[in-house]
């Protein structure tokens, strides 16, 4: 991290510098103010029509489509991940290079008008719910801009709708914003896209740290959960070579046996949405996190969960609390041999061969059977304790360090917001 702060300080000393020649820049060209322009002065807005996502096709003319611009693209782009073919396209808006698409729909009116600046090589399209801006401006600028406090709340006067948000075409040319020289735009972006750079490496890095203690935490989980790998020969299971002298120590202290000899099993009860009373009970189902809530409990107390069906099966999860069990079953331990948590533990670390355990041509299952006959290592209480303690403390760092990423690179963004805002505020000219 000691480089990307290095990079940090750079970044800021040089968009203090940038920031300075911005100043003289604007004390030079427009000492009086700058100019506020609406789009509709400076620019042409054509609005797109049709492109449905059923038109895409493998390859073909590039397109953007009006969703994409919320889900996928930033600022600019340079290439596009859709296509249409040549016939559709000709029927369809075009983006020429610096052109800009802007939303014109919305679920929510910070939203709506979000755009991308297309600084491609060629001619793309647009379809429906978009506005192509044509113009003499800095591509980026215009894009950037529109980012800002400023014309949010421009936009939200001219926004109808309530659970689809609408801004049109015809409003979008009312709408004034500041037009300094095209050399403060050009200064403005530099900065502007430094600093989008080194947010966007700053992520990646966060990214892969946690990749790297994930990494870290399931090497742990897998050594301290090794006790000698199991073999099958003619039916009899028994403890081979390990691949380590100290596991191999530690399985001979172990034996092995059946799930279902030392557990029971317990299918969840059928319920639906409309079956629920009101509650805060967590109903768990077929997947790793509550369907709804419920008035009633059908588990009490420590409940490992195995989802049963669909695109989860074979999904482990533990739950230490009341839940209303429906779409899976629990496995309930023999306690005087078998902690919950171990038994949970020990599952998650051969969380693929579970889910490999999944059988069916529609909906696929995993079998309370097969899951019966799943092979699991019995140490002392005291030792599974243990484990269960050591995998607890590095289950606490990784989930510190995942939500404490989002925190981080939240705050990093309010700081560039800053520095964008400050950048695109100007006085304008009387």
């Amino acid at each position: 991290m000691g480089a990307a702060g290095d990079d940090d300080a750079q970044a800021r000393s040089d968009g203090g510098w940038r920031m300075n020649r911005i100043d003289e820049l604007l004390a030079q060209l427009c000492p009086e103010g700058v100019e506020f322009r609406a789009l509709g002065d400076f620019g042409e807005l054509v609005r797109g029509n049709g492109m449905p996502k059923s038109d895409f096709v493998e390859s073909g003319v590039g397109c953007i489509h009006y969703g994409q611009v919320y889900t996928y693209y930033g600022i600019w782009a340079t290439e596009t991940i859709s296509f249409v073919v040549a016939d559709k396209a000709a029927r369809l808006a075009k983006v020429e290079p610096g052109d800009l698409i802007i939303t014109n729909t919305s679920e929510n009116v910070d939203d709506v008008c979000k755009a991308v600046a297309w600084i491609g090589d060629t001619q793309i399209v647009t379809g429906g719910h978009a506005t192509v801006l044509k113009h003499d401006q800095d591509p980026k600028y215009l894009s950037y801009y529109l980012r800002t406090p400023h014309f949010l709340a421009e936009k939200r006067k001219h926004a109808t709708g309530t659970k689809v948000i609408d801004v049109s075409a015809k409003s979008l040319a009312k709408i004034r914003i500041p037009i300094p020289p095209l050399a403060v735009q050009r200064e403005i972006v530099k900065v502007l896209d430094a600093f989008t750079a080194l947010e966007a490496e700053l992520e990646a890095q966060l990214a892969a740290e946690l990749a790297a203690r994930r990494r870290q935490y399931q090497h742990y989980r897998d050594a301290l959960l090794s006790f000698g790998e199991l073999r099958s020969e003619n039916g009899e299971w028994r403890i081979g070579a390990a691949d380590d002298a100290v596991a191999q120590a530690r399985g001979d202290e172990v034996r092995w046996m059946a799930l279902g000899e030392v557990a029971s099993f317990h299918r969840g009860t059928a319920i639906t949405e409309k079956q629920t009373t009101e509650g805060d009970i967590p109903v768990v189902a077929n997947g790793p996190t509550p369907v709804y809530s419920h008035g009633e409990s059908n588990r009490e107390g420590e409940t490992v969960v195995v989802a049963r069906s669909g695109v989860n099966a074979g999904f482990v999860s533990y739950w230490n609390q009341p839940i209303f069990l429906t779409d899976a079953f629990s496995v309930h331990p023999d306690t005087t041999i078998l902690t919950p948590c171990f038994v949970f533990r020990f599952l998650q670390s051969k969380q693929e061969v579970v889910h490999s355990m999944k059988k069916g041509s529609g909906v696929p299952h995993v079998q309370v059977k097969e899951m019966q006959r799943f092979q699991i290592p019995i140490p002392p209480l005291e030792e599974q304790a243990r484990i269960v303690a050591i995998l607890d403390q590095f289950d606490a760092l990784v989930n510190d360090l995942s939500r404490g990423l989002p925190a981080e690179i939240a705050a990093r963004r309010q700081q560039y917001a800053h520095y964008r805002d400050r950048l695109l505020t100007f006085s304008e000219a009387a």
